[in-house]
């Protein structure tokens, strides 16, 4: 498997022997997995309380949000997702817990703290419309004995996994101590680590396989404008990222403007794929979860950010957050040529 200063060949592989490969694979995710929450109702008045509208519930239900949802699209395609996380001993904990063993996701790194409440959104709908998003969340750090216990657990996990996704929502599950100790772990047994990275961490994962941030996340993190449009000053601006970090490679997703990749000697900037969007909600977790595995396999660049590209746009035409349908990417995978 490749590191940031690996000289291993790229795999060239055919389409069915990538997409049976995934199901070979354990890919360790770290980060902070939360619930979502789903209210639908209707709206057929206003509050005599105050100028509100009055949702009427007609149904609700509970997703696996953040790392979540990358588990989720790890699974669908075809690979055990392992989680490494901090939630809460309350009952929204449970709930967490009981969505993944429900849908049959691996568990052993999670740890319960009686310190923590569990992250929930709540996201209250009428009609299509979101009327209003209620967060219980903290975004402290975990404290040390937690660190301690998340790192010990991550490192028990990494050699049996092909590759790690630090999936970092600035909820505090990640840290730059964490950050530091895991890159170093896996680089020294040649396990991948690839980035979803978040504000507040965005200069901590130096010496990582492959970072991705967007475009927003980039100009942010850099503190750098730029010219998304210019190609030297984009270019740039990615080199100037790589440099920073020291970074195997960088995957930028550019919304509307497809992906960039700069990895390994080579550079691709790849159009979005024409859709009927629906709903870009999870797009990224689809594109990390599709690049990791790509990743584990030592694919050329280029396949990396085709199939991530394809896959993020693929369930951008689902209402919600929903996880890839493998059987759906490779054959859109065969229609694009991508291989």
């Amino acid at each position: 498997m490749s590191t940031p200063n690996s000289t291993t060949p790229v795999r060239k592989m055919t389409l069915d022997e990538i997409f049976e490969a995934f199901d070979s694979l354990r890919v360790l995710i770290v980060g902070d997995v939360m619930l979502d929450s789903y209210v639908w109702g209707r709206v057929e008045r206003i509050s005599p309380e105050a100028p509100v509208p009055v949702v009427s519930v007609q149904k609700r239900e509970l997703r696996l949000g953040g790392a979540g949802n990358v588990l989720l699209n790890v699974q669908s395609l075809g690979a055990e997702a392992i989680l490494c996380s901090v939630i809460g001993t309350d009952e929204p904990g449970d709930r967490l817990e009981n969505q993944l063993c429900d849908r049959g996701l691996n568990c052993e790194g999670l740890i319960r703290s009686d310190t923590r409440i569990t992250t929930i959104k709540e996201r209250i709908i009428a009609g299509s419309q979101q009327v209003v998003r209620v967060d219980t969340e903290t975004d402290r750090l975990i404290n040390e004995e937690e660190r301690n216990r998340l790192i010990e657990k991550a490192k028990e996990l990494i050699p049996t996994c092909q590759v790690i996704i630090f999936q970092d929502y600035d909820k505090g599950v990640l840290s730059p101590e964490t950050i530091a100790e895991l890159t170093v772990f896996a680089n020294e047994r040649n396990v991948p680590t690839v980035v979803d990275p978040k504000k507040r961490n965005f200069l901590a994962y130096h010496r990582t396989t492959l970072f991705k941030p967007n475009l927003k996340e980039l100009r942010e993190g850099l503190k750098l404008d730029f010219n998304v449009d210019n190609r030297a000053e984009f270019e740039a601006a990615v080199e100037q990222l790589k440099n920073h970090l020291s970074i195997g490679g960088a995957l930028i997703t550019l919304s509307e403007r497809g992906v960039y990749i700069d990895y390994r000697a080579e550079k691709h900037r790849l159009p979005a794929h024409i859709r009927q969007i629906a709903d870009v909600s999870g797009a990224g977790d689809t594109v990390i979860s599709i690049a990791a595995c790509c990743v584990a396999l030592n694919l050329p660049p280029r396949l990396i950010a085709g199939l991530s590209n394809l896959g993020g746009g693929l369930v951008c035409e689902s209402v919600g957050v929903v996880p890839i349908d493998k059987k759906r990417l490779r054959a859109e995978a065969e229609k694009e040529h991508l291989t």
